[in-house]
């Protein structure tokens, strides 16, 4: 297995133990006093949290061919240099 893998198995059963062993009920404010489980709350605030990971960690869209063949030409960078150019660098 890879390293990944494992570490989503041990992350997923660390937070099943935790999420048992807090089922009491808690009062919790959410716009007025509410009596909810405290597992409620923990899962919530886990997966919440896993969504934004999730969202901030994924890599960034590029761009299509269509937008990248908009660019300038002028600016290309392979095209061959003047004669004139290449006698300056000599």
């Amino acid at each position: 297995m890879r390293a990944k893998t494992i570490f989503i198995i041990v992350i997923t059963v660390l937070v099943t133990v935790i999420l048992m062993k807090n089922m009491d009920e808690v009062n919790f404010w959410i716009f007025g006093n509410r009596t909810v489980p405290k597992l409620g709350v923990l899962a919530t605030m886990f997966f919440i949290g896993a969504i934004v990971g999730f969202l901030l960690g994924r890599p960034r869209r590029r761009r299509s061919n269509e937008e990248q063949q908009t660019v300038d030409p002028s600016l290309d960078i392979n095209k061959p240099l003047d004669p004139t150019d290449e006698d300056y660098i000599r």
